[in-house]
């Protein structure tokens, strides 16, 4: 027998968080539930050494009238709800209304070096460093293109690690034409300020891409070139991200339709967030990379909606519109550099999971044919990493999902509600 409730959140990031709280508002029952142990989602992820900002404890005082579903992972769509794996089993969780609001997660793309132990996402390294991950001491190169290289910078100096830099790939010149469009968004240049403080002292180099990392068992070093030729750089972690990528398995699986945005997908939603499937809405990161402010007004829109009172979320749609804004200047002006798409060459390894270099997927038509041939893409992150980094290279599109979404325990895929201990010792994917 399924729980069932009127509104159901998938993903409790700031997105989450608010579409639990307004739809919770009305009176609605609220499920929320995420993979992780805590509320947060990546942006205010649990850091061990130091306080969540105040909005996200204000927003975690909310969850008083929400079902909290900690630690619960979808893993496919039944009839009767979503299938879901828990630490001691399997659910079915069905709903009158579901919310996606699974976010997003990082672009990473490969060049030499890359899969170096010691080399990481810059929002990886930010959510290892926040849960304790040993960075004190340590030289850390940051990269990439962003403002998440600022954020991540940031985490890793208050845990005690030495930032030798952060290189960015934009032009000086677009950098500071950011800058100057920040004037028209207030708080988010008091955001950047706040944080280029934090980081006196850490050289912000621009113009300048991690072209090869160096090392025999550990990352030793790496080459940067810059406006100033090319430069090597000794470290013991690399930081290395360009930007976010939505994350719409989810959505693609239980049929949402989705829109091209460059080279990666978002759920198509109309103006109140809705979906192509009725009783089905989607907020944040996954109809369009847009940041906090996007994040929080359209779950808080979708919450409305989902319960109901189009009139609230209706109210809320110039606001989003103009937090909107800022994404687009965000796209135009972090555009990735060609460059950084010819990094990798045929002994580049591109599939982490399988070992699957960029040359062995010469002569593949499509994702499918290059899966039943060098098994890209059926590792554990079920083709996330190797799927974006394809598409972004231009070699393939983005392919549909099935289940299991997350490689999963049998029994859970079976349908069972309960585990017995061997049953942790076998994983499907």
């Amino acid at each position: 027998m399924a729980k069932r409730f009127d509104v159901l959140v998938v993903g409790a990031g700031p997105t989450g968080l608010a579409a639990a709280q307004a739809a919770a508002s009305h009176g609605a029952q609220v499920g929320l539930l995420d993979a992780q142990a805590r509320p947060g989602g990546q942006v205010w992820r649990h850091d061990v050494r130091h306080q969540a900002p105040r909005a996200a404890r204000e927003a975690f005082a909310t969850l008083d009238n929400v079902t909290w579903l900690a630690q619960h992972s979808v893993v496919a769509n039944e009839p009767q709800g979503l299938r879901v794996e828990t630490p001691g089993g399997s659910e079915l969780l069905g709903y009158n209304a579901l919310i996606l609001a699974t976010g997003a997660r990082e672009r990473l793309l490969p060049f030499p070096g890359w899969t170096l132990p010691g080399v990481c996402g810059a929002g990886g390294a930010q959510a290892l460093t926040k849960q304790g991950w040993p960075v004190a001491g340590k030289r850390v190169v940051v990269a990439g293109s962003g403002p998440l290289l600022l954020a991540a910078a940031a985490t890793l100096r208050a845990h005690g690690a030495r930032v030798l830099g952060i290189y960015e790939q934009a032009s000086a010149a677009t950098v500071r034409r950011f800058a100057s469009q920040l004037l028209h968004w207030p708080a988010r240049a008091a955001q950047a300020a706040a944080l280029r403080a934090r980081l006196a002292g850490v050289p912000y180099r621009c113009g300048s891409v991690v072209q090869r990392a160096h090392g025999e068992a550990q990352l030793q070093g790496v080459e940067v070139d810059g406006p100033r030729g090319t430069q090597r750089i000794d470290c013991d972690l690399l930081a290395v991200g360009y930007g976010l990528v939505p994350q719409v398995e989810l959505a693609a699986l239980l049929g949402c339709a989705l829109q091209q945005t460059g080279k990666h997908p978002r759920v198509r939603v109309d103006g109140l967030l809705r979906t192509s499937v009725p009783g089905i809405f989607a907020a944040g990161e996954i109809t369009g990379i847009g940041g906090l402010a996007v994040a929080r007004i359209e779950g808080t829109m979708a919450g409305h909606a989902a319960a109901g009172f189009d009139q609230e979320a209706h109210a809320l749609r110039a606001q989003r519109d103009k937090a909107r804004g800022f994404a687009a200047l965000l796209d135009t002006h972090f555009a990735l550099d060609p460059r950084i798409h010819r990094l990798a060459d045929a002994r580049t390894i591109v599939c982490r999971c399988e070992d699957i270099t960029l040359g062995e997927l010469d002569g593949f038509g499509d994702a499918r044919d290059a899966k039943l041939a060098t098994r890209c893409g059926m590792g554990a992150c079920q083709g996330r990493l190797c799927g974006s980094a394809l598409a972004e290279l231009g070699r393939f599109p983005r392919s549909g999902s099935r289940p299991p979404l997350f490689p999963a325990r049998l029994a859970t895929l079976a349908g069972h509600t309960s585990l017995s201990p061997s049953d942790d010792a076998y994983r499907g994917s």
